[in-house]
C-alpha cells in the first residue's frame, strides 16, 4: 500500500504517540484526519496543511456513526485506520483498604474497558463498513499492548488489550475478502510521558534490566512497526510484538 494514495485516520491524536503518528504519517500520506476528545492533533505544534483535527467521545458508538457518516461527506474516503486512543490504568485486583473496599472497582473496569477496547470496536467496525460498502481495500492498525499477555497489577488494561489482539485476527478473518487487511502493534515498555509519570526510577530501572535488549523503546520505534503494518500488503491478522524481547 502506498502511503502516498492514503487517507489516515488516526485516533488518540492528542497523545505523544498519537502525535508522533500524525506528524510521521502527514509527511507522506494524502491526508491525515487527527481525531480525539480534546481539541487539536498536535498540542501548539504547527499543523501541516494535509491535517486535520477532529472531536469526538470514540467510546459512544452512536458519536462515532456520526462522525464517519460526517467525515464521508466532507473529506476524501477513509483507507487507513490507527486505533491509538486508549488509557493505561494499574489496579491490583484484590486490595485491603481502610475504607471497606477489597478489589478492583467496577467503575474503573468500566472506565479502562470503554478507553482501550469500546473505542477499538466502534473506529473499526464503522470506517471498515465504509470500506466494504466503497469497496476500497484498506487497513486497520490497532494500538495494543505487552500487557496483553496478562501483567499483573493490571486486569482491566490487560483484559481490554488482550481483547484488541482477538479483534484484529477475527477481522483480519472476516474482511480479508473485502481487500481489507488488520494488524496490531505491540508496545513494551516505552520511553514517553506517560511511562516517566507513572512509573519511579526504580521501577523503570528494573523493567530495562528485565528487557533482553536493556532499553526502553522509542516513539519512533511505534511510528516505524505502524508504517510497515500499513505498506506491506501480505501482513494481515497478526500482532507487532515491539518489546525489545520482553516476555511479561
Amino acid at each position: 500500500m502506498k502511503l502516498s494514495d492514503q487517507v489516515v485516520l488516526i485516533t488518540g491524536a492528542t497523545g505523544q504517540i498519537g502525535r508522533a503518528l500524525v506528524t510521521d504519517l502527514a509527511s507522506d500520506a494524502q491526508r491525515v484526519l487527527a481525531v480525539d476528545l480534546a481539541a487539536g492533533p498536535a498540542h501548539g505544534q504547527p499543523v501541516p496543511d494535509n491535517v486535520a483535527g477532529y472531536t469526538c467521545d470514540l467510546a459512544d458508538h452512536v458519536a462515532v456513526e456520526r462522525l464517519a457518516a460526517s467525515l464521508a461527506d466532507n473529506e476524501p474516503a477513509v483507507t487507513v485506520v490507527v486505533n491509538c486512543a486508549g488509557r493505561i490504568h494499574s489496579e491490583p485486583a484484590v486490595k485491603l483498604l481502610s475504607d471497606g473496599r477489597g478489589h478492583h472497582e467496577p467503575d474503573s473496569w468500566r472506565d479502562t474497558i470503554a478507553a482501550n477496547l469500546d473505542t477499538t470496536f466502534n473506529v473499526g467496525v464503522c470506517f471498515a463498513e465504509q470500506m466494504v460498502r466503497g469497496r476500497r481495500p484498506g487497513v486497520i492498525v490497532n494500538i495494543s499492548s505487552v500487557a496483553a499477555a496478562g501483567n499483573a497489577g493490571q486486569s482491566a488494561y490487560s483484559a481490554a488489550k488482550a481483547a484488541v489482539n482477538a479483534l484484529t485476527v477475527t477481522w483480519a478473518k472476516e474482511l480479508g475478502g473485502h481487500g481489507i487487511r488488520c494488524v496490531a502493534v505491540a508496545p513494551g515498555f516505552m520511553d514517553t510521558e506517560t511511562t516517566r509519570t507513572s512509573l519511579s526510577e526504580k521501577h523503570i530501572d528494573r523493567w530495562v534490566k528485565t528487557t533482553p535488549l536493556r532499553r526502553m523503546g522509542t516513539i519512533d520505534d511505534v511510528t516505524s512497526a505502524v508504517r510497515f503494518a500499513i505498506e506491506n500488503d501480505f501482513y494481515s491478522g497478526r500482532v507487532i510484538e515491539l518489546d525489545g524481547g520482553l516476555r511479561l
